[in-house]
């Protein structure tokens, strides 16, 4: 990916926050690479070079900022400057694709051919596939060895190594230390009680409006959300667990709790809760374009860093959307509690309001769902969505296009356009997914004059692309339309 040297220069002299995990600067007297908010003076110009990622800076032979710690810096917004396929690949990497499969499966889950992909990652990205897996094993395992006391055979399997000798000798080519060193030099006070990771992002992040939007949804047994925290069950091995997760006072991270402490599946559901606080967004280049829109500049001016809340898992996000059609959203939680009583694993993990896992995909598509309440064509609908993705004919897991994705699911009798814009909008984490005909946005951005017609909409956004579900988001939890967003999913 081309860069401009003289603009990337420009943003490491100021020290600029804004480009922290978008921008790094490798220099080539010393061999190192950092983030724009190094608090280390900048090399001259003539000795730095520039990338996009940690990963290309690795590539190129440069190893980490012992100052700054690259690998601690927020989650680079992929689709930012480069290829939507890219952005997609890197949600999968980001789950976990490449720790147990190859680039030839990445690539056909995305439909393309493996050399298309390289040559993507080397035109966008200045990486390889494989050198961005690895980078983001490589960093996590520094994060565990910070942040806890998991001894080494557990920090290298839950980074996603294949083995301790891999682990050991990753750590030791990009930090140019042992892990064992690393862990020695953490700082004073060391981990506190149980797994705790600190997650990235960019300012500003509006935590309450987030958890006020989670509370309202939160499915009863399996999630609680307060505004201090959101919890919720996940299964642990053939039990379960807890994930806590809050914001940190230092304004810049938030918190993440486990507890069992697992360390397999570890990186994949980091990036879950990554996913579901949108804490990869680039809130002022969002802002940026937004703020051109008549419609949009007061709400977005009046609530900076709104978040399109996501799913902790994409089928959840789908069951909970085709019970919310045509119902109020308490209504819908009421029923999707419903739905987890009967069908949900009980659980017992030792924290009041959870004590059921979500059910399966396979015991959803097997049940009986008469007597929750849930209309009969509805109650088919789910099945036929629980089917599907059980025999793995369906995946909820952004792999496909956005149009591609909405038009697989529109293919499930009952899933209408509405369902299938929110859910890829939530579940798929697509930023310019847009359910038009939402009747609580048509009012929102009719600014009192009643509501648009559908395709006036579609004109109008237009204009908000690539980031429409951010403006779906403000116009739904805006002062204004907070009558509408009270009567949406």
């Amino acid at each position: 990916m081309e860069l401009d040297p003289t603009r990337c220069y420009r943003a490491f002299v100021s020290h600029d926050p804004r480009f922290d995990g978008r921008l790094f600067a490798g220099v080539t007297t010393t061999g190192i690479y950092c983030r724009p908010v190094c608090p280390v003076r900048p090399a001259k110009r003539e000795h730095c070079r520039f990338f996009t990622c940690a990963a290309a800076a690795e590539a190129a032979g440069f190893r980490p900022c012992r100052r700054c710690r690259p690998e601690a810096s927020p989650g680079a917004p992929a689709w930012l400057g480069t290829s939507a396929l890219v952005a997609r690949a890197f949600r999968l990497i980001d789950a976990g694709a490449l720790d147990a499969g190859d680039v030839e499966t990445l690539a056909g889950r995305l439909g393309v051919g493996a050399r298309q992909l390289r040559r993507l990652f080397a035109e966008h990205v200045g990486a390889s596939p494989a050198r961005v897996a690895r980078a983001r094993r490589v960093h996590f395992a520094r994060a565990l060895l910070d942040a806890t006391d998991l001894p080494m055979h557990a920090v290298a399997f839950g980074a996603g190594f294949r083995s301790v000798r891999q682990f050991n000798h990753a750590v030791r080519t990009t930090f140019r230390a042992s892990p064992t060193a690393l862990r020695a030099r953490r700082r004073p006070g060391g981990p506190g009680a149980g797994l705790v990771l600190r997650l990235a992002y960019r300012p500003p992040l509006d935590w309450p409006a987030l958890c006020e939007y989670l509370a309202l949804r939160a499915t009863p047994g399996v999630e609680v959300v307060t505004g201090a925290a959101y919890r919720r069950t996940i299964p642990v091995g053939d039990g379960a667990g807890v994930v806590e997760v809050r914001p940190d006072p230092d304004g810049r991270h938030l918190r993440l709790r486990v507890d069992p402490p697992a360390t397999t599946g570890l990186m994949a559901l980091v990036a879950r809760a990554r996913r579901l606080f949108d804490l990869d967004a680039a809130p002022d280049e969002i802002a940026r374009v937004l703020r051109r829109s008549a419609v949009l500049r007061p709400l977005v001016e009046a609530a900076p860093g709104r978040r399109v809340p996501g799913a902790w898992d994409g089928f959840e996000l789908a069951v909970r959307a085709i019970i919310g059609q045509q119902v109020t959203v308490r209504g819908a939680t009421t029923l999707t509690g419903r739905l987890v009583a009967r069908l949900g694993r009980p659980v017992d993990v030792g924290v009041g309001g959870l004590d059921r896992l979500f059910p399966t995909p396979a015991a959803i598509a097997a049940a009986d769902l008469a007597g929750l309440g849930i209309p009969g064509a509805r109650r088919a609908t789910l099945r036929a969505l629980a089917a599907a993705v059980a025999r793995g004919e369906l995946a909820l897991d952004g792999t496909r296009p956005l149009d591609e994705a909405v038009a697989r699911l529109r293919a499930i009798r009952g899933l209408g356009p509405w369902t299938a814009e929110y859910v890829a909008m939530r579940a798929l984490g697509e930023p310019d997914a847009f359910p038009a005909g939402d009747l609580g946005l048509r009012r929102a951005a009719g600014d009192g004059a009643g509501p648009l017609p559908e395709p006036a909409l579609r004109r109008i956004a237009e204009a908000w692309r690539p980031w429409r579900a951010y403006a779906a988001m403000h116009l739904w939890t805006g002062a204004r339309p907070a009558a509408a967003a009270r009567r949406s999913a």
